[in-house]
């Protein structure tokens, strides 16, 4: 999966803290990880993920996945949600 389905998505989170409750709560489709993050930020994630068995997409940098979440910050990390 790329950036283009994260834009294209209906339901998304940005940020650390909203994609980790989105994994904890299992409404986490696909999760975003920016590869210039912070790894002490994005490595309870990204090892929540793995216990899951939801799918991670490593993107480069965190402009560029800011940008694809549609905001003017950079972002760490970002999910496209479950649909209802």
């Amino acid at each position: 999966m790329d950036l283009e389905n994260l834009k294209q998505a209906r339901q998304t989170v940005t940020g650390t803290k909203q994609t980790q409750k989105a994994v904890e709560c299992g409404k986490a489709r696909h999760v975003f990880i920016a590869r210039d993050a912070d790894e002490r930020v994005t490595r309870p994630i990204a090892q929540a993920c793995g216990q899951k068995d939801i799918p991670v997409t490593v993107v480069e940098t965190m402009d560029e996945l800011g940008k694809a979440c549609n905001i003017k910050v950079s972002a760490a990390t970002a999910a496209i949600l479950l649909e209802d």
